[in-house]
């Protein structure tokens, strides 16, 4: 995916920009980045894309590891309670 597809409004783009941008700006561009995409893109590829074009130059951008963190796969959640978490199943 070419990354200017991947960044149609150009939010990524602008976040590299921003001198002294901080992490926790970065999470909320990245927010509104997330929020911004079609249903029907590959988001992962997006990320990719986005990193390859941007993360690799400036390796140690708050939105590089913004856009790193994000491709990591979520935990299973694990069952944190409830009345059936107290009882020994049969």
């Amino acid at each position: 995916m070419d990354f200017k597809e991947a960044d149609p409004k150009g939010l990524v783009r602008e976040s590299y920009n921003i001198e002294g941008i901080t992490g926790e700006e970065c999470r909320s561009i990245f927010i509104d980045w997330v929020l911004s995409l079609p249903a029907v893109v590959d988001t992962p590829d997006c990320l990719r894309s986005l990193l390859a074009h941007y993360g690799l130059p400036n390796p140690d951008h708050p939105m590089t590891r913004v856009l790193t963190e994000a491709l990591v796969a979520p935990a299973t959640p694990m069952r944190r309670g409830g009345r059936a978490g107290r009882f020994a199943q049969p």
